[in-house]
């Protein structure tokens, strides 16, 4: 082999090499569907720096807000193989697989979001995020985005008032089933079509949390909002279970633990956010609405007997976070 043969293999040996630290140092991918000033982005970003932190720089994270990486069953078909490794999903939207997590939907369980985080520490909670397994994910924690209300063209201020309207509601048999039984039409679409069709009154009015309110102002659409707070939404901290095989016990345990403290972060920034985004979407001119909480209530009880008679878990959810 002569000299400039064995340059060549060298020069091909250090690109190998190269090419192999820059796709071992390739970030990991973090999606999920909410605007950057959504608390579950800011839960998202917390664990990119302290996991970077925590690993010394051996797993950075690229997160990705608004369905930039594709909608949630999309992202998930990307989690099985490992092409994305970490989201943030909405309960509501991994209850197609795992039909327990509709608990999280019961009408009037929470009383407000420092509730629905207790509620994630319970026996059935967990028992949730690990049924998680046979759809390729590993479940981690929760997150909150604070509870559910109404924002409307004309202001709400009983069930009544709703009869025929069109609201807009998350995507789920759960909510379908309580605007349905309140009298109202539930009309699925994404967050970035609400605004416009408020302004076209396509939508009478919106179930929505005051994060995404604000964060997106949908109250220059539609000025009356109305604080129902008849459910919580949470949304699930979940990994690849496919890339989650591939890590040591070490590393388990550090991702486990940095997930765990942004949890609990998530739980007092959400807290906080409620007051907070209240306070801004006052200043900003929506006007409150007062209203009948027991009409509102009364309704609720039929939906739960539903949901908690056909899935043993939702019951005893239900009677978990009842509980506490």
């Amino acid at each position: 082999m002569n000299a400039l043969t064995r340059s060549l293999k060298l020069v091909g040996a250090l690109a190998l090499a190269t090419g192999a630290t820059i796709a071992a140092a390739a970030p990991l991918k973090f999606a999920h569907i909410t605007p950057p000033t959504h608390v579950w982005h800011k839960v998202a970003e917390k664990i990119a720096t302290d996991l970077d932190q925590a690993t010394g720089g051996k797993m950075t994270i690229a997160v990705s807000p608004l369905r930039k990486l594709g909608k949630e069953d999309q992202v998930i078909n990307l989690m099985r193989p490992g092409a994305v490794q970490f989201s943030i999903f909405t309960a509501g939207g991994l209850a197609n697989r795992e039909e327990s997590l509709l608990g999280w939907s019961l009408p009037y369980v929470f009383k407000d979001v420092a509730h629905a985080a207790r509620a994630a520490a319970t026996p059935a909670a967990r028992e949730m995020l690990a049924r998680l397994d046979a759809s390729g994910l590993v479940g981690l924690g929760y997150v909150f985005a604070g509870m559910r209300h109404v924002l409307s063209l004309a202001p709400v201020s009983s069930p009544a008032d709703l009869a025929g309207k069109k609201i807009r509601a998350f995507p789920s048999p759960i909510y379908n089933d309580w605007w349905l039984a309140i009298g109202a039409a539930p009309t699925a679409m994404p967050l970035s079509e609400i605004a416009p069709s408020l302004t076209t009154k396509l939508l009478d009015a919106v179930d929505i949390d005051l994060d995404a309110l604000v964060g997106l102002k949908f109250y220059q659409q539609a000025e009356n909002l109305t604080l129902t707070n008849h459910m919580a939404f949470p949304g699930v901290i979940a990994v690849s279970k496919a890339w989650w095989s591939k890590l040591s016990d070490a590393e388990r345990e550090t991702v486990r633990k940095v997930v765990a403290e942004a949890e609990q972060w998530g739980v007092q920034a959400a807290i906080d956010a409620e007051t907070a985004n209240l306070d801004k979407a006052r200043a900003d001119g929506t006007k409150i609405i007062d209203f009948d909480a027991e009409a509102f209530r009364a309704v609720a009880q039929g939906v739960r007997d539903a949901y908690t008679a056909r899935n043993p878990l939702i019951g005893t959810f239900y009677q978990q976070a009842k509980d506490l």
